[in-house]
């Protein structure tokens, strides 16, 4: 009878502190009713336009912010939106300073065991960014060049390898980077300045970002983004606490959005239509 005590107080002991511990809610406990209790999900973020970023009046916007704010208003709650360190984005939300991480994010299989990971909305692959005048240099060899990403990112995990090739790309980016100095960024259009500053010979980053970001009419207008290369296809999705049930509410009115009409204008208005998964 002891030993049958003994047992039952360890089992006890154990879920008392799963249930202490960040990401390891129980079944009973309900992240889309602690969202819904608050009245707001605040949705982490770093500037990358076109997904989310400040206009010129100084107004948060882009294709992620407005889907956002269109779903937050679809279930009754209001959107709010911070900036984090993208490297730190999973800590951020075990830790409840977020309920969601909506910026652009690829999906991979680490991210998905980490985290509740929504249906896929939009396609993305990786692009290199350079110098437009040293393009047809820089595709010869990128060996013993300086090579810069976003810490975190896809395009940092290809190429050190963390984040493994999947079938879909034509060669490794690990492999092709390999003679490369890398050095990274700490954001994607940080990874941009660097090249426009000549401290790196070339950025790679999300396709989405690059080719809305650089070349005549932008910041970047001496840069171009080139995608010859397939490193591999990636897709973006919304990333919630593990075992969040909040993942499906927003699948499902994402969902509605897209089949009422709201999603495809928000999306052209990006210039983004092509790219979503419908």
């Amino acid at each position: 009878m002891k030993k049958i005590v003994k047992v039952l107080s360890m089992v006890l002991a154990l879920v008392m502190l799963a249930a202490l511990l960040p990401g390891c809610a129980s079944k009973a406990d309900s992240d889309y009713k602690y969202i819904k209790d608050k009245g707001t999900m605040i949705i982490g973020i770093t500037q990358y336009p076109p997904m989310n970023f400040y206009d010129d009046s100084g107004k948060l916007t882009g294709f992620d912010t407005e889907l956002a704010e269109a779903v937050c208003a679809k279930l009754g709650i209001k959107a709010e939106f911070i900036e984090i360190n993208w490297d730190s984005k999973e800590v951020e939300l075990n830790s409840k300073n977020i309920d969601c991480i909506w910026n652009g994010m690829c999906i991979t299989e680490e991210r998905k065991q980490n985290m509740s990971i929504s249906d896929p909305y939009m396609n993305n692959e990786q692009a290199i960014v350079m110098k437009a005048d040293r393009e047809d240099e820089i595709m010869k060899s990128v060996d013993g060049l300086t090579l810069t990403a976003e810490a975190g990112s896809t395009g940092e995990g290809k190429v050190d390898g963390s984040i493994k090739d999947d079938g879909t790309q034509d060669v490794s980016a690990k492999e092709y980077f390999a003679k490369c100095n890398y050095v990274p960024a700490d954001s994607m259009a940080k990874a941009l300045m660097e090249v426009k500053s000549g401290t790196a010979d070339m950025a790679i980053v999300d396709a989405t970002l690059a080719l809305y970001n650089v070349g005549p009419g932008t910041d970047f207008e001496d840069l171009v983004a080139n995608t010859d290369i397939n490193f591999g296809a990636q897709q973006f999705g919304i990333a919630f606490r593990k075992g969040s049930d909040m993942t499906a509410k927003v699948n499902d009115a994402i969902k509605a959005l897209s089949n009422d009409g709201t999603v495809s204008p928000i999306a052209a208005k990006y210039g983004l239509e092509d790219a979503l998964i419908k």
